[in-house]
């Protein structure tokens, strides 16, 4: 393949070609092979990254900026830049890792890419590295958020939740499948507050839960967009309704005047009727019990500060 047009795609082009060879050839092609530039490439990464992140969030501390840059310069992402640039077509590979495919392996193709900012790095200096990975970290940058990037579905999950304080999730195993050595896990989300059940499968434990939790906080998500506005608009009657209060809203008893004459007359000419049993409330209390539970549940997302026991009791 012509190396003329990875330079262009990588936007340097090399002084020294020597080092683009050394850079493209994994350790199964020869004895001069690409791992000590991948090496020096890995720290270039790192540093060029941060300064990007650095120049970019000025409001995010340490930790998250770590965080970030960590999730940034992992195997994925690399595999994902270098799959943009079609680095594959460019690999000097053994026989061997031709016939097994190597040429698509995520690992084979993040470490050369490693190796190819080294090799810029020796063949022209920092600041020419610098330009080459801001170049194709440009689109991933511009859409990343800072504040998710690189949390898992269990942390965004529980965040969430306690954003809205409602009690964190709770994980079941509901099945185990396969042999011993290749086992898959099935993984029950519970929320039940807002009446979520949802399951995840994966390769351990661990991994089927991150996948239930996905599950599940998108479904919490999609409960929130679906809820209606309205409700916004009234938060203390859902409240009431939420505490199980019987309580008369100012929006439930319209405001009263005083009867006009003809009215009197009618009222007093009109036949008595039986009273009231004792305790009959003007209001039925059946807004709470044929309401939806995707009603309930989006009511409760809205509602996320009432504690109900704070609400004093009814006689």
């Amino acid at each position: 393949m012509n190396q003329q047009l990875l330079q262009k795609r990588l936007g340097h082009q090399f002084s020294n070609p020597a080092l683009l060879q050394q850079a493209l050839t994994h350790r199964s092609h020869s004895v001069l092979h690409n791992e000590r530039l991948e090496f020096l490439g890995d720290s270039v990464l790192n540093c060029v990254v941060a300064s990007l992140l650095f120049d970019s969030f000025a409001n995010i501390d340490e930790g998250d900026l770590s965080r970030v840059r960590a999730n940034l310069v992992k195997q994925q992402s690399l595999y994902e830049i270098a799959q943009r640039i079609e680095l594959s077509q460019f690999l000097r590979l053994g026989e061997g890792e031709l016939k097994s495919g190597g040429f698509r392996r995520p690992s084979i193709l993040a470490d050369t890419l490693e190796a190819l900012f080294g090799a810029i790095f020796l063949d022209a200096g920092f600041d020419a590295a610098k330009e080459v990975i801001r170049s194709l970290y440009a689109p991933v940058l511009a859409s990343v958020d800072p504040t998710t990037l690189g949390k898992d579905a269990k942390t965004l999950l529980q965040e969430f939740l306690q954003s809205k304080k409602i009690a964190l999730p709770q994980y079941n195993v509901v099945a185990t499948h396969g042999a011993a050595h290749n086992q898959e896990f099935e993984i029950e989300c519970l929320v039940p507050k807002l009446e979520i059940q949802v399951f995840g499968t994966g390769g351990s434990r661990r991994a089927g839960e991150q996948a239930a939790a996905k599950l599940a906080l998108e479904t919490a998500l999609a409960m929130l967009v679906r809820s209606p506005a309205a409700k916004k608009a009234k938060p203390r009657a859902s409240q009431l309704k939420l505490a199980g209060i019987a309580t008369v809203q100012g929006d439930a008893v319209a405001e009263t005047k005083p009867p006009s004459a003809k009215q009197k007359s009618l009222l007093d000419t009109e036949t008595p009727k039986a009273d009231k049993p004792k305790g009959t409330s003007s209001i039925t209390g059946t807004t709470g019990t044929t309401s939806t539970t995707s009603t309930a549940a989006a009511d409760e997302l809205l509602t996320h500060d009432i504690h109900p026991e704070t609400h004093p009791k009814t006689a």
